[in-house]
């Protein structure tokens, strides 16, 4: 062999060489000092526990749990894992039978591949896990957890509080950032949802050596891989559950809403929702049938009307159109409108229901008998305000002034899904009737009685009422006040909460004003059979009309008159006046929170109106038609006679108007027509006139009017 060979069969052995001890080094690495590899490499005989957090607890303004966490057992399974199982044995203690166990696998598969861990089955008893737990030997590929659920010791505050369900695939790819994974649960809805980051904790993970036959054997690595659970923090809100629970109960039988703030701190003190559901339902394996039913119901129980239903504010608005009128320089406390019973400025009457001379010989008096004519001719004054030279101008400001006391705008509950309602911008009314030049004040009157399109939220109302009562200001309504180990993430999140918001810089004297005229409203006005034992409070009833039956009932109110600490606002959806079935239900609710108690009187009103059925015809046809008679209950009061005797209540106790002497300023009470030339509308067409091309086009917007008011109604 020449030399040439012999020099090049030694490289190549060096070069073998170098190699050989690189992949021994390598080896050595990955065997010895890599803990990842060597996790990797023992998994087959690892049993890997997850160990699921508490989650934080939501507690009431005087530290009330609202909700506990009990403990549940979950079983789980790796599909490509699950071999030998003895199936017989395992379906026996599940009650399952082998088409459902297969059933289950494959849904597994489906849900979270063949190599990670699905739930098989949720929330077992403490008898079946035991059982589980002792032969889990015989079923390779299932492992079993524990984990805390939620419980509702009160029975209450669904809406608010929200629920908590394992994660699904859709969730983890819009929360793919935030750790979770398949067999974790999460808060969905309610402050579960908007404080999730807060309450959630965080999970831990206990490794054990298991034999070959899968039995655990003892800790693995002594433990030195495992991570501790961290429960999640606690969360402190200025709910009372005790208001809570009698608002739900007092608007049993009846779709609605009432919502109460704390005007000093804007922490919501009650939210209630009707009708509403059990929240109790929602936990467990109960949930999902539970949830089902619940969306298919056509009351919409799991839909919360506090925060996303909509409705015109009626008269409950009349105060907030005063304000603007003071603040522009409108009108005095003292300017009297000569109402006889209707408004016929626009060419078209607008009734109202007091015909009593001077019912609203100045401001204060008009707001406690809710003059309609007093508030249309207001409200034209703001809008064709000479200063704001067109209609367009002036109503872009009353706007401003609107979306200023917190309406046409989501307020920014710390609760998911708020709607914003609706103020009408101009450029609907420009799209109805052809341009700002073809419309005036006129052709959107109502809207000085809070009708027209707008609408607003229980929760907007109620936080009106709220700014009202701080004479200028409102904090963003909430439930949290405090957060457990607050640190300076929270407190910057919880900052928005606590700082005051004052858009507007309106003089003190014109609340006062306003607020007397609230007060009259339960003296000798609209409200004076609502009484509040130990209490002066202002209020503002309201009607507004609805297209498909009986007009909505709602009612709004602060007390106390002096130094306010909760602003009430109340919706009866089909029920009439605001006085008749808002009105109690607020009354009562003020009572219970600055009493702590209620009367005997007060109980047995409060069970009266309990037990009124106010449901509407078509949904319980549609409980009838469903088999759902189960949900509604008997009515035990006659309706009609109830309100008779609340209204010979009120009349009773209202001071009659021939002993009212109201003050009256002859030179400042107005004539019918508004301080500035108004263009009039044309005079309502008979139906057997003939119509020019012209006079087509007009008749065609109004119908689209009519037909958008409807459409708009309709979801409320």
């Amino acid at each position: 062999m020449s030399v040439y060979n012999q020099n090049r069969g030694g490289i190549i052995q060096i070069i073998i060489g170098i190699i050989f001890t690189i992949l021994i080094a390598q080896l050595i690495s990955v065997q010895i000092f890599s803990s990842k590899y060597k996790l990797a490499a023992d998994n087959n005989a690892i049993y890997r526990r997850i160990i699921y957090p508490d989650r934080g607890i939501i507690y009431d303004r005087r530290k009330k749990a609202l909700l506990e966490n009990t403990i549940s057992y979950d079983l789980a399974v790796i599909p490509n894992e699950a071999k030998g199982v003895d199936t017989n044995m395992l379906c026996q203690i599940l009650n399952i039978d082998k088409a459902t166990y297969s059933k289950r696998i494959i849904e597994a598969i489906i849900k979270n591949t063949r190599v990670k861990a699905s739930t098989f089955e949720a929330f077992l008893s403490a008898e079946i896990y035991a059982q589980l737990n002792e032969n889990l030997y015989r079923f390779p590929g299932f492992t079993l957890s524990e984990r805390s659920i939620r419980s509702y010791p009160y029975n209450t505050a669904a809406h608010v509080l929200g629920y908590v369900a394992e994660v699904d695939v859709n969730f983890l790819q819009k929360h793919a950032a935030e750790g979770y994974e398949m067999g974790d649960y999460a808060g969905m809805t309610g402050l579960e949802r908007f404080y999730e980051p807060i309450l959630m904790g965080q999970r831990g993970v206990t490794r054990f050596l298991r034999d070959n036959k899968g039995k655990i054997q003892g800790a693995y690595e002594k433990g030195i891989y495992d991570t501790l659970a961290i429960a999640g923090r606690n969360i402190f809100t200025s709910m009372d559950v005790e208001v809570q629970q009698l608002a739900e109960k007092l608007l049993q039988h009846k779709i609605g809403s009432a919502v109460a703030i704390n005007p000093k701190t804007g922490g919501i003190i009650a939210m209630a929702s009707s009708p509403g559901y059990n929240p109790n339902l929602l936990t467990g394996n109960q949930r999902r049938k539970t949830i089902g039913r619940l969306l298919l119901d056509t009351a919409r129980p799991i839909y919360n009307r506090a925060i996303k239903g909509q409705y015109p504010p009626g008269s409950t608005f009349k105060p907030m159109g005063a304000l603007i009128a003071l603040d522009e320089g409108l009108i005095t406390p003292d300017y009297g409108y000569n109402c006889r019973g209707s408004y016929g400025a626009c060419g078209d009457p607008r009734k109202c229901e007091h015909h009593n001379p001077g019912h609203a010989a100045n401001l204060q008096l008009a707001l406690a008998y809710s003059c309609n004519s007093y508030f249309l001719q207001v409200f034209r004054m703001a809008i064709d305000n000479p200063k704001y030279h067109n209609a367009k101008k002036g109503y872009l400001k009353w706007k401003d002034y609107m979306n200023a006391f917190g309406f046409g705008k989501k307020l920014g509950v710390d609760l998911p899904s708020e709607n914003r309602a609706n103020i009408p911008d101009t450029a609907q009314y420009n799209r109805d009737f052809g341009g700002a030049k073809y419309w005036n004040s006129c052709y959107m009157l109502t809207l000085g009685i809070g009708q027209d399109r707008m609408t607003a939220t229980p929760l907007q109302l109620a936080n009106a009422m709220a700014y009202l009562a701080n004479s200028g200001f409102y904090y963003t309504p909430h439930f949290v006040d405090s957060i457990e180990n607050e640190d300076e993430e929270d407190k910057v999140m919880l900052e928005k909460y606590r700082s005051k918001i004052e858009v507007t810089k309106i003089p003190k004297q014109y609340f006062d004003v306003i607020k007397e005229g609230m007060h009259d409203v339960t003296v000798i006005g609209t409200a004076a059979f609502i009484k509040v034992p130990g209490h002066e409070f202002c209020a503002k009833t309201g009607t507004a009309q609805n297209p498909h039956g009986k007009n909505h009932s709602l009612f709004v109110c602060f007390a106390p008159k002096e130094n306010p600490t909760i602003a009430v606002a109340v919706v009866v959806e089909n029920a009439g006046y605001g006085s008749t079935w808002a009105g109690p239900i607020a009354g009562l609710m003020m009572e219970k929170y600055l009493n702590d108690t209620l009367t005997t009187e007060s109980k047995l009103k409060a069970e009266n109106l309990s037990n009124v059925d106010l449901m509407p015809a078509a949904i319980k046809s549609w409980y009838v038609r469903n088999n759902k008679t189960e949900m509604l209950t008997p009515i035990e009061y006659n309706n009609d006679e109830l309100a008779d005797v609340w209204d010979m209540e009120m009349l009773s106790e209202i001071t009659p108007v021939s002993k009212v002497t109201p003050k009256i300023d002859t030179a400042a009470i107005q004539k019918d027509s508004p301080t500035a030339p108004m263009p009039i509308p044309r005079p309502a067409i008979k139906k057997d006139t003939a119509l020019n091309p012209v006079e087509k086009k007009k008749k065609s917007k109004n119908l689209v009017v009519k037909k958008i008011a409807i459409i708009q109604l309709q979801h409320v």
